[in-house]
């Protein structure tokens, strides 16, 4: 995360003043940086954490810190800071010619380093203004907490003020700022709650270290008393340079600052990690909308039945959901499916691997009959006693069409109802009722043993298990041969038929028609749904659109089921609002 985090505190004698800060930098460090390396490998202390090294040297000498520093260094002057007898001042972190702090990040190839001030004049002149303005007159009610503030000029800061216990301060207390500088506004608000909680805690450490540093000075001489009994004096010349105590004497802590590093160098890094930019090539698929509303939903019902027994449902009710099935379990099992071992477990059995491949296994015209039906949302009937034969061929099947109109009972000792599914698994012994064998709004799969060895030619190996059966494909309304059918599995067939192109070529082709007819059905929702045009007006549509065709328009009002709840919603919902109104007016 290209951000700064720096400590500030406001110093009784010289305004705000910012005492340690860490910096993230992608490119090699500054030129001088490693002047000290060769001859400080023997003094050289690292260690590692969460797979960052961290080293306690940076450079031979750092402006910030007042000595050998040029006039136009852009740290504070050495007058400027304070010095209290035998430590180090209020103002300051790190002593004259302590070399800082850096680790390295082995996994991304950024280093973390740590100073009094950044070196640079541009960055010393953004953290010196933010220091001012949260200490100042950027400051939460109360004068204790969060607060965001900033521009595109110089930054945006999210910046966290507190009080450190100090028996020897003004009040018993010295006020100090954690800010968090970056120029991506959106990216820092968006980090809030991350970094209100890793800050809150680092300072609720600071804090309980200092306390029991203040309640041990208060027992041992109570300020309190000796301040009321001491006659008036102007308060600065009573403190003979004991107010100006550093941070590590309040804290009682000398490693104070290499753990300040250690934190803020980790908040830096996890606050980096936590949020990550996907390019998007366009707005989402219908399908995608469909998949996360359907994880929303099931995420929302496990949550619903946490804490209470499920009840048992009949076995007369297999358990359906749309775009994706249920087995029955028992209710130790978890409600959502295990896609991974289900697309293992089929790996392992000899089963359809893809459309082309079921058309070769039950002949051209069937596989057209078959098709015909699914993409019109007919019921569509599997009758075997292969449970696992049925689930690949719906796998494969449900691809023609969008998630959003996939209903299946994968297996069921009973004929369920079309309404209830388009996809329907039977044992060979399920009696289905007389209408539905001779309904035109389903197509029967039975599945039988073979009376001969072959049935079609054995392209693969694992192909032998499916040479024992035979299917039988029969529908109420047969598909004439001569019929033209829905435009998208004419395309269908010709991209299964050519032998040029690749089973995952096919793949993409399929995604693509679908997306096409599916940008055809949002046309005609709204319409006819949401501007309810007159017929003669979807009549022209559908001609423009090159979907007049009867099948074509049984196709688009069966896939009209299919869209998106939030597709909907924002098309009602820009319909009713009155700027839209006004627009079009």
């Amino acid at each position: 995360m290209n951000a700064i985090v720096a400590l500030c505190h406001f110093c009784e004698l010289h305004g705000p003043r910012t005492l340690f800060c860490t910096e993230v930098l992608h490119s090699p460090l500054p030129q001088g940086a490693g002047s000290g390396d060769i001859s400080g490998q023997n003094e050289q202390a690292e260690e590692e954490e969460g797979g960052i090294q961290m080293s306690s040297r940076i450079r031979s000498h750092s402006p910030a810190e007042g000595a050998s520093a040029d006039s136009s260094s852009p740290g504070p002057k050495k007058s400027d800071m304070c010095e209290a007898s035998g430590e180090i001042g209020g103002c300051r972190s790190l002593a004259g010619g302590h070399p800082g702090y850096v680790s390295h990040d082995k996994e991304t190839s950024i280093k973390y380093v740590s100073h009094q001030h950044p070196n640079h004049p541009q960055l010393f002149s953004i953290v010196r203004q933010a220091c001012v303005r949260s200490l100042s007159c950027e400051v939460c009610p109360g004068r204790e907490g969060p607060i965001f503030f900033g521009d595109e000029q110089h930054g945006f800061v999210f910046s966290h003020t507190f009080f450190i216990k100090d028996s020897l301060a003004r009040g018993f207390q010295r006020w100090y700022s954690i800010i968090t500088i970056m120029m991506d506004r959106i990216y820092l608000i968006n980090s809030w709650p991350f970094l209100l909680g890793k800050i809150r805690g680092i300072i609720d450490e600071l804090q309980g270290k200092a306390l029991k540093v203040f309640e041990a000075e208060q027992f041992g001489c109570p300020q309190r008393a000796q301040r009321m009994n001491t006659a008036f004096t102007p308060f600065l010349h009573q403190r003979n340079g004991n107010a100006a105590r550093s941070l590590t004497s309040l804290t009682n802590d000398e490693n104070l600052w290499a753990c300040l590093h250690t934190s803020f160098a980790w908040l830096l890094k996890a606050c980096g990690s936590r949020l990550t930019e996907k390019l998007l090539e366009g707005a989402p698929t219908e399908d995608t909308l469909v998949q996360m509303e359907k994880l929303a939903d099931l995420k929302e019902e496990s949550e619903g039945w946490d804490g209470s027994e499920e009840e048992e449902k009949p076995s007369s009710q297999p358990d359906v959901v749309e775009g994706q099935e249920l087995s029955k379990s028992s209710p130790e099992t978890s409600l959502v499916p295990d896609c991974n071992s289900w697309n293992v477990a089929h790996r392992r059995l000899s089963v359809f691997r893809s459309l082309r491949h079921m058309r070769q296994v039950l002949g051209a015209s069937a596989f057209r009959m078959l098709a015909w039906h699914v993409l019109m949302g007919n019921q569509v009937i599997w009758k075997a006693q292969d449970m696992d034969l049925v689930q690949s061929a719906f796998d494969v099947l449900r691809t023609m069409l969008p998630i959003g109109c996939v209903r299946i009972i994968p297996y069921s000792e009973q004929y369920e109802e079309a309404y209830r599914c388009n996809f329907l698994g039977l044992s060979p012994h399920v009696h289905i009722p007389p209408h539905i064998l001779a309904s035109e709004f389903a197509v029967l799969v039975e599945v039988r043993a073979a009376t001969r060895s072959s049935l079609y030619p054995t392209l693969f190996d694992d192909e032998q298990s499916l040479n024992k059966y035979e299917f039988l494909v029969t529908s109420g309304s047969p598909v004439a041969a001569d019929r033209v059918g829905p435009t998208i599995l004419n395309k269908i067939e010709a991209a299964l038929t050519n032998q040029n192109l690749s089973v995952d070529v096919v793949d993409q082709c399929l995604v693509c028609l679908k997306e096409e007819w599916m940008n055809k059905v949002k046309v005609l929702f709204k319409f006819t749904k949401v501007d309810s045009r007159p017929k003669e007006d979807t009549q022209k549509l559908l001609s423009i659109l090159g979907a007049a065709e009867e099948d074509n328009v049984k196709l688009l009002k069966f896939w009209m089921t299919g869209l998106s709840k939030t597709y909907k919603s924002h098309l009602m919902s820009t319909v009713r609002s009155p700027t839209s109104s006004e627009c079009r007016n």
